[in-house]
């Protein structure tokens, strides 16, 4: 994260984040849309089952590096965006995890300790 005296650093536009964090099935299914390709279409081509493809763009399954291959060789673009954007979004969400933050702050308050 950059750091400038006297600037909050989450004000500074590097380090924003989105609201809501963009699922990769979010862009995905815009991609198909823009393409006139059906989910149907799509899961045949791939061979992902169309419920767990409906899932991803959904939103409710992660993509998987099987899944970000089969991605690219069906529509050329490449695995390494659908797997960065699906680590980009795993990593909003468990940050805004209230939870998980916890668990962190007592893994850190310990850690210090030692």
């Amino acid at each position: 994260m950059i750091t400038v005296k006297g600037i909050d650093p989450k004000m500074i536009a590097n380090n924003l984040e989105p609201f809501e964090p963009t699922h990769p099935g979010e862009v995905l299914k815009e991609e198909i849309e823009c393409r006139g390709i059906s989910q149907k279409e799509l899961s045949r081509q791939t061979g992902i089952a169309y419920t767990a493809l409906n899932e991803v763009l959904n939103g409710k399954r992660a993509i998987t590096t099987e899944y970000a291959l089969l991605i690219e060789a069906a529509l050329g673009i490449e695995s390494d965006f659908w797997l960065k954007m699906q680590m980009d979004y795993d990593l909003q969400a468990a940050k805004r995890n209230k939870a998980f933050a916890k668990r962190l702050a007592n893994i850190r308050k310990i850690a210090a300790v030692l």
